[in-house]
């Protein structure tokens, strides 16, 4: 069924669990994580980001992630991840995107305040969701530069004057494969929690231990992005199962069922199995 993050985000904040977004740029990834949330009954968000569409075009994604979320037997969001311009955005949303992000967490505070506001003016207006990102959830190399951290008393003031309906917080994590381990700031991130209402998101999760994925859900996460592990995985499985002469259509099961596998983990992980 498809659905909007006001459907399964708000049980997962009260309940203290996390629902795993999986970005799905193709078919093998779409149907490998919508089999593990099938099996585990399990909420799931999937979508892509707007640095992924040179691997699939929004429309294309719509065409086929749709209908698929529509014919699933648990919830499904169809999600925008990281858009990062006004165009691509109310592009997802035309197209039927069950919620958006709108990542303005690089400009200026006010400019954020107002551009995300602005967008979720429309996106409501078509009951669509929105996420947006305080701090800077930003690469390896900056990952633990304390200047980019969401402040908690200013995420309170962002959330209430922007309506968004999540909010992605910068703790130290980082997006890609991690060259150290993350230090995350698990305090930062209760006083957050204490403070803003909406269900708070981790960007940057691949790669983060177990220990880690349970702290940061037991103080207040309840959406955990997931790309570069079902990404890797997927490669991985065709790297080490490749032949001479071996078409693709032969390995395209074992692939469905190495990301089906990487996304049941994080799943149980998370604690959404078993919720629908």
């Amino acid at each position: 069924m498809l659905v909007n993050f006001k459907d399964i985000l708000a049980d997962a904040k009260k309940n203290k669990y996390g629902v795993g977004l999986f970005n799905t740029v193709n078919l093998e990834m779409a149907k490998g994580v919508l089999a593990a949330a099938e099996e585990l009954r399990a909420p799931v968000i999937i979508g892509s980001a707007e640095v992924l569409l040179n691997c699939s075009e929004l429309q294309e994604l719509a065409d086929m992630l749709k209908p698929m979320a529509e014919r699933a037997t648990v919830p499904v969001v169809l999600h925008l991840d990281h858009g990062l311009t006004e165009e691509r955005v109310k592009e997802a949303i035309s197209l039927g995107f069950t919620s958006v992000m709108y990542d303005c967490s690089s400009k200026p505070y006010e400019e954020n305040k107002k551009c995300l506001a602005d967008i979720v003016k429309l996106a409501h207006a078509n009951n669509i969701t929105v996420e947006g990102e305080l701090g800077h959830v930003g690469s390896n190399a900056n990952a633990a530069d304390h200047n980019i951290y969401t402040d908690p008393m200013q995420a309170k003031e962002f959330a209430e004057e922007t309506g968004v309906d999540a909010l992605a917080v910068a703790i130290g994590t980082a997006h890609g494969v991690y060259k150290e381990k993350p230090v995350l700031d698990i305090g930062r991130l209760k006083e957050i929690a204490d403070v803003v209402d909406v269900p708070l998101v981790l960007h940057g999760g691949s790669g983060l231990t177990d220990d880690d994925f349970r702290n940061v859900i037991k103080n207040g996460i309840s959406k955990v992005n997931i790309f570069t592990d079902i990404n890797t995985a997927l490669c991985k499985y065709i790297h080490d199962n490749w032949t001479e002469n071996l078409g693709y259509t032969k390995l395209m099961p074992g692939a469905v069922e190495a990301v089906k596998q990487v996304v049941m983990n994080k799943i149980k992980l998370f604690g959404s199995d078993g919720r629908y």
